[in-house]
């Protein structure tokens, strides 16, 4: 647990300081569903007495009073509901000599203007578009080489510069009347590129040390993934798997083609490498291999379903050993083994499980460490992070709440 450091500590964020629209170059997009989110797929999500409460004031002095008035209302709507999700993280050196991995959870970390989940102008919900917002939590992985230097950076500083372009982006948009023709998910493309370039452009490291970033922020009605380099996020959509990124490969088509065509080299040495050094071919850092290796990273946007069961984020030493299909099947059926064998002390605590997300949960937990152990089993010779976000566990423990007392 020693790359959560410890639990993070609120933040106090600042005002964001627009940057210039093309900062860094164009982001490449993996896949994008940003079709309407029925409230009614997620009926199993509220509680009958959470129906009429209203949530705790989260809101930041600095937004306006319609957004306040907004967030309080006594609505059923999927936006409108508010509970972070439970995870579990496990980090281990592993085989290596140094640890240079490192990772972040930071629950309610801002809150996400609604069309910028929604910004297609149809109405959703009676909700204002504009001024309610919807609590937003933020997953990350980084895989650190050649020191840990830039991995911790990025543990510490990208959440919030990731705020600070979301501001930006609200500031650009202003007070639009018109938001039919907004597209949200360039905006989410413009806010991760900024962010990860301003990362990597404030980083103070080693020019050979380097980190790459996957990095998740979580709404109760979409999932956003953003990634530069070989970690991954994958989906848990009922029983098979759904990967939400692409690795950053030398030898991938598109990104040999574009190492070529600025004059540099992929070589095969020990792997498909950039100018046979290293492994990736985009990351935060790394300067002395500027530009064939550039921070810029793809989104991408999903919808929630209601068959979602889990998304695990984790750094290429699960990756390297475990297939996509393996890690979902393993998480999926090692939290529902927790919930199997603790089923009573799960329902008498109900209520308290969860809380405020700043502590894990001991089903993702225990499938965080179980899939840890087998990609060890398995032979990986790296560091192994491992972030299990279950999407799923609020409906499963209220569930068995409401039938204990009927």
């Amino acid at each position: 647990m020693d790359a959560l450091g410890a639990a993070l500590p609120r933040l106090a964020l600042a005002d964001a300081d627009p940057g210039p629209d093309d900062a860094c170059g164009s982001p490449c997009s993996v896949a994008s569903d940003c079709s309407s989110v029925a409230s009614a797929d997620f009926e199993g999500l509220f509680s009958p007495s959470g129906a009429d409460a209203g949530p705790p004031s989260l809101l930041s002095d600095d937004l306006p009073a319609a957004a306040a008035e907004a967030a309080t209302v006594p609505c059923r709507s999927v936006f409108a509901l508010d509970s972070p999700p439970l995870w579990g993280l496990q980090s281990v050196c592993g085989r290596r000599p140094e640890m240079e991995d490192a990772a972040a959870v930071v629950p309610r970390f801002h809150r996400v203007p609604l069309w910028m989940v929604a910004g297609d102008g149809a109405a959703v919900d009676d909700l204002d578009r504009t001024s309610f917002r919807l609590p937003a939590h933020f997953f990350a992985v980084y895989d650190g080489h050649g020191g840990a230097e830039v991995a911790d950076y990025c543990r510490d500083k990208l959440h919030t510069a990731l705020v600070q372009e979301l501001r930006a982006a609200e500031g650009r948009v202003g007070g639009c009347d018109d938001l039919s023709s907004l597209d949200s998910k360039k905006q989410w493309e413009k806010a991760f590129v900024d962010c990860f370039c301003r990362v990597d452009a404030e980083v103070e490291a080693p020019d050979t040390a380097g980190s790459t970033a996957v990095a998740a922020v979580v709404c109760s009605s979409h999932i956003i993934v953003s990634n530069c380099g070989d970690s991954r996020a994958v989906l848990c959509r009922g029983k098979a798997p759904l990967p939400l990124s692409l690795d950053h490969k030398p030898n991938r088509e598109d990104e040999y083609a574009r190492i070529e065509a600025l004059g540099g080299k992929v070589i095969q040495w020990n792997g498909y490498r950039v100018l046979g050094v290293l492994a990736m071919s985009r990351s935060i850092g790394d300067r002395y291999l500027k530009p064939y290796i550039i921070p810029v990273p793809e989104v991408t946007v999903v919808a929630r379903a209601r068959e979602d069961e889990c998304l695990i984020l984790a750094s290429d030493g699960l990756w390297d050993v475990l297939s996509n299909e393996e890690v979902c099947d393993a998480a999926r059926k090692r939290i529902l083994l927790w919930h199997k064998k603790n089923a009573a002390a799960a329902a008498s605590s109900s209520s308290s499980r969860g809380g405020d997300g700043a502590s894990p949960d001991p089903a993702a937990q225990a499938a965080a460490e179980y899939l840890s152990k087998l990609a060890l089993h398995k032979g990986s010779k790296d560091n192994i992070t491992v972030l299990v976000v279950d999407l799923k566990a609020h409906r499963k423990l209220r569930s068995k709440t409401d039938n204990n007392n009927r």
